[in-house]
Formats: C-alpha cells, structure tokens, sequence
C-alpha cells in the first residue's frame, strides 16, 4: 500500500500552510548559486499546489516572501522578483486547468509594479475558480499584520465605527489580511528549521506543526503526504481533556 493510500480522505486540514525553506542551502550543496536553488524550488510549488488540489485541501497558504526578505542581496531578491512574475505567467493555465484561486496576502504595495500588475491579473482571472485557494503570503510579516489590524479598530473606535466593548477575536479576524479565510490546521516547514519566522502568528495558534529535514527543492508529493499522515495521527484538544474530545 502506498503512502497516498493510507491518508484519510475525510480528515484533511482544512488550511495548510507551508514555509518553503532550503532553496539557498539546496544549491550550495550542489555548489550552484542561490538563485538557481529558487528556481529549483518553483517545481516544487507546482508538485504541491496540483497534490493539494487532487487530494481535496481547500485552502493552501505558501510564504513565499517575507518582510524580513528585503535585507537579502540585492541580486537575489531582484531573482525572486523576476521568479514571481514569470511564475505567475507560466503557472496561469495551470491554475485555471485545476479550478485553482489564486489569493495573496501582505503589504502588495512594496512589490515591483510590474509583479504587482502580474500578480493581479492572476488573481482576477482565477477568481471563479472553487477547487481550492491557493494563497501567497508576499512581502508578508505577521507583526505587521497584526499592527496593521490594531490600527484600523483603534481608528474605527475612535470614530465610533465600533465599541471597544465589542472587540473580540471575530472583530480581529476581520481586519487580517487572512479574513477570508479559516484559521491554520498544519503549518508545514521545510529544512530542518524549528521556527515560525513571522509567519501567520495569529492564525496558527491551534495548527499542528510539521517539521522536516528535507530541503524546499527535494519536496515532493511523499514528503507531503508524510506531514499529512502525521497531522492525522495527532489528538486535537483544543484546550479540552482527551476524555472530552472522544
């Protein structure tokens, strides 16, 4: 029986997000530059986002640029622009053949014009699609996000938009950039580091984490369906006993 086989249908996360790291380790090791590690790396978004869609996961999230990426060299972040843009151009088809949205997260305005208009374009031409969201977290940080969202409620309140005695955590969750979307079940991340790098800090409280050695470029659908198989071996409590949960 194959790994796929052994995954329960009925049991999937809902939200799955992935920190896809190891791209420049990846190509060190093969004593290539980083760029050509990014590269490398785009196969295996595309062998994710297809696995995702076919296995039944309604909702994928992959960090795909950060805050923090900017203090990068100038060089690569410039490849990491140009991967983007032409990825989007490349990936179109796919996404459309898959019944795939494409949905993006982050301060956009910081990006290139030209992937901005790319990026957008992307999303507009997806925007009918049901199969499953595929979100990139881009120029992403959670703390921003977060200060963002403390922001436009401490100005609602102060314009009597709304009550102080009304925010909760719905009233949160609706000034993220992630309102449309549930919170977090498997946060995935690749090679062999143990942190969560800023990464949907809010959405994350109660996911499953994942951790694997294996370097972003070497993952494939195995390696998937081994965090799958994992996360569904897992007891979720949520703050309740295990008596209480069965």
């Amino acid at each position: 029986m194959s790994l796929k086989d052994t995954i329960n249908l009925e049991n999937l996360p809902k939200h799955l997000a992935i920190i896809m790291d190891g791209n420049g380790r990846w190509a060190k090791k093969q004593g290539l530059i980083r760029a050509i590690g990014h590269e490398n790396g785009t196969k295996s978004v595309r062998i994710t986002v297809e696995t995702c869609a076919k296995l039944g996961i309604e909702n994928l999230t992959l960090y795909a640029f950060s805050t923090e990426n900017w203090n990068r060299p100038k060089l690569e972040v410039e490849t990491l622009m140009k991967l983007l843009i032409s990825s989007l151009k490349k990936e179109l088809k796919t996404l459309i053949g898959n019944n795939i949205r494409l949905n993006s997260i982050g301060n956009l305005e910081r990006l290139p014009k030209s992937a901005q208009k790319e990026l957008l374009e992307v999303i507009e031409k997806t925007k009918n699609n049901t199969r499953m969201v595929l979100t990139l977290a881009l120029n992403y940080g959670a703390r921003e996000e977060m200060l963002n969202a403390v922001k436009i409620i401490s100005d609602k309140v102060k314009n009597n938009i709304i009550s102080i005695d009304t925010i909760d955590e719905s009233i949160i969750n609706q000034h993220l950039y992630t309102q449309n979307l549930p919170d977090v079940d498997l946060l995935i991340r690749t090679s062999g580091e143990h942190r969560i790098s800023n990464f949907l800090l809010w959405q994350i409280a109660y996911s499953e984490l994942y951790f694997t050695e294996v370097l972003w470029p070497d993952f494939k659908e195995e390696d998937l369906y081994e965090a799958i198989i994992s996360y569904q071996k897992r007891e979720r409590r949520f703050g309740k006993t295990s008596e209480q949960i069965k």
